[in-house]
């Protein structure tokens, strides 16, 4: 799950990075639009790993994730073991607390809006509902509705280019886009840039919104006096769409900006450059993949069906092998060492092992020992693809324990 998470917030500071330095200040709302969605879909769906591309470099060779192995100098205390049982219930507890927090706050705001509907007087305005509300608010839209004060909009005081920015956000269903990003906030609370995601896409909104206003009406300048008029209140309501959002020089700026065709068409390249490449690396076909030792040794990857090795007696028999082969070194032990090595190799056609490598080293000999311990390893079934078989590579990574003190 952790790596999960990272790698999921790796993706999203990318693609917000990209967005702020390559796209923001473009007049490409359409395409930010779905730009920041896509966003948040690829970078929470392509971690879990559901599908494979196939590398651009294809090695014919198949790797393989084993689990670690744990080396212990002496059996961990109970004690320790109670502490982290422990202190995994107490953040499970947190993250659900949290979410159901979310949630909750959620469910009060959407049963708000409903309660409005059913309760509120309400006006059809050029074929849109228009709920009337004794609260003094501005203007704001929400699913099929605009919500405005019932004396101002009685009094003839809401100007019509603000009825119509409201009806643009209606007529373009940004409220999908909120609810959406609003879930996935309640699930993923914990990644700090699915907030700044919201906060761009209901930006964004309020660009796409002003363009339909200035298209109908023709008097930017105008506009802009009219929302100028209305910065000073800083009035918020949560999910809806609402006409102060974030009423800055740069929404001002973008109403009156000249878009350049060939500027656009390059940035769109680069996202999409970027794009494939965070595709590539992040799901791979050759993507280590872990072995589950009670799973049946042949499965599919692609178009191929394939035999993993298989160490004589299974690979809970291969991990005692080398658990109980593995010494560690003296000096490891008098400095109660704890670390991690990580090895790489590879399963022959005929079951042999070779290319023994060390990927990442402690020293104290660890590295060196455990090629020792792999040397001694009698010869594996040999996997196969399709009937033939196949060199395999495998990655290792073994814990050294320390002995408590």
């Amino acid at each position: 799950m952790i790596t999960y998470l990272l790698k999921s917030a790796i993706l999203l500071l990318v693609f917000y990075a990209v967005y702020k330095l390559l796209l923001e200040n473009e007049k490409m709302f359409r395409f930010n639009r779905v730009y920041l969605i896509g966003s948040l879909i690829f970078s929470l769906v392509i971690p879990l790993q559901l599908f494979s591309v196939k590398a651009m470099f294809e090695t014919g060779i198949n790797t393989i994730q084993l689990d670690e192995i744990v080396i212990q100098t002496n059996r961990t205390s109970l004690d320790e073991n109670y502490i982290m049982q422990n202190l995994f219930v107490i953040v499970s507890g947190v993250y659900i607390m949290a979410s159901t927090v979310l949630a909750f706050r959620l469910a009060l705001n959407l049963i708000s809006f409903f309660i409005k509907l059913k309760t509120k007087e309400s006006r059809l305005v050029n074929g849109v509902k228009v709920v009337l509300m004794k609260e003094t608010v501005l203007p704001h839209s929400f699913w099929n509705t605009i919500f405005v004060n019932k004396a101002d909009f009685e009094s003839g005081k809401i100007p019509s280019e603000l009825i119509a920015h409201e009806k643009a956000h209606l007529e373009q269903k940004h409220t999908l886009d909120i609810l959406f990003a609003e879930v996935l906030r309640i699930v993923f609370w914990v990644n700090p840039f699915i907030s700044y995601f919201i906060k761009a896409i209901k930006l964004n909104h309020e660009f796409l919104a002003d363009e339909a206003v200035n298209k109908q009406f023709g008097e930017i300048s105008n506009y802009q006096n009219l929302l100028l008029d209305f910065a000073s209140n800083r009035q918020t309501v949560p999910l809806a769409s609402t006409i102060n959002y974030q009423i800055t020089k740069k929404r001002l700026l973008m109403m009156t900006k000249k878009e350049s065709a060939l500027k656009i068409v390059f940035k769109v390249f680069i996202v999409g450059l970027v794009c494939s490449l965070l595709l590539f690396t992040f799901s791979s076909k050759v993507t280590a993949q872990k072995v589950d030792p009670f799973a049946n040794k042949v499965y599919k990857s692609g178009d191929l069906k394939i035999k993993q090795p298989e160490f004589p007696g299974g690979i809970i028999e291969f991990y005692k092998f080398v658990g109980q082969r593995f010494k560690v070194s003296a000096e490891a032990s008098k400095n109660n060492v704890e670390t991690k090595i990580s090895m790489q190799f590879m399963v022959e056609k005929d079951g042999s092992l070779s290319e023994f490598k060390i990927v990442k080293d402690a020293g104290y000999g660890l590295g060196e020992e455990a090629i020792r311990v792999l040397k001694l390893s009698p010869k594996w079934i040999p996997g196969s693809e399709n009937g033939k078989p196949v060199r395999v590579l495998y990655s290792l990574p073994i814990t050294i324990q320390a002995a408590p003190k």
